[in-house]
């Protein structure tokens, strides 16, 4: 038997089949959804996981304003912005962004969660967000993706 025959493949973007999933965030723990999301678009759930590849599904999370933080989070969690001059940090508590703009609390969670390069910016361009049950991406055909 040739050893020489059990080569290790590297997946490459022409191997690498993406697929579409459909996540409901209704009554979903942010940290817990947005890790298991995480590791989606990295790809991490297929056998043919590269680190130094795109290997990553579409995501699609819908229902975003009706998810839930443990503890004392919802009031206690801020949020930092900086404008880039003097005095222009400011604060927001996670129930005033999340009553505001409620896809931005789940994006910055995954966000946070992949690689700080081109390849984490490239996998976070697959992450699609949305309040409301409604999405554009019918065509696509999602599968549901439960935890």
């Amino acid at each position: 038997m040739n050893t020489l025959s059990y080569r290790t493949k590297s997946a490459n973007d022409a191997y690498v089949k993406r697929d579409w999933h459909i996540v409901d965030a209704t009554n979903q723990t942010v940290g817990r959804m947005c890790a298991k999301i995480a590791a989606i678009l990295r790809g991490k759930n297929k056998p043919y996981y590269t680190p130094h590849t795109d290997c990553g599904d579409n995501i699609i999370v819908i229902n975003a304003d009706k998810v839930v933080f443990t503890g004392n989070k919802l009031n206690d969690k801020e949020y930092l912005t900086y404008s880039g001059y003097p005095g222009g940090q400011k604060a927001e508590t996670a129930k005033n962004l999340l009553n505001r703009r409620p896809e931005v609390v789940i994006e910055r969670a995954i966000k946070g969660m992949l690689p700080k390069n081109r390849l984490g910016r490239a996998m976070y361009k697959k992450l699609f967000v949305y309040a409301g049950a409604e999405h554009p991406h019918g065509a696509q055909k999602p599968q549901p993706l439960t935890f």
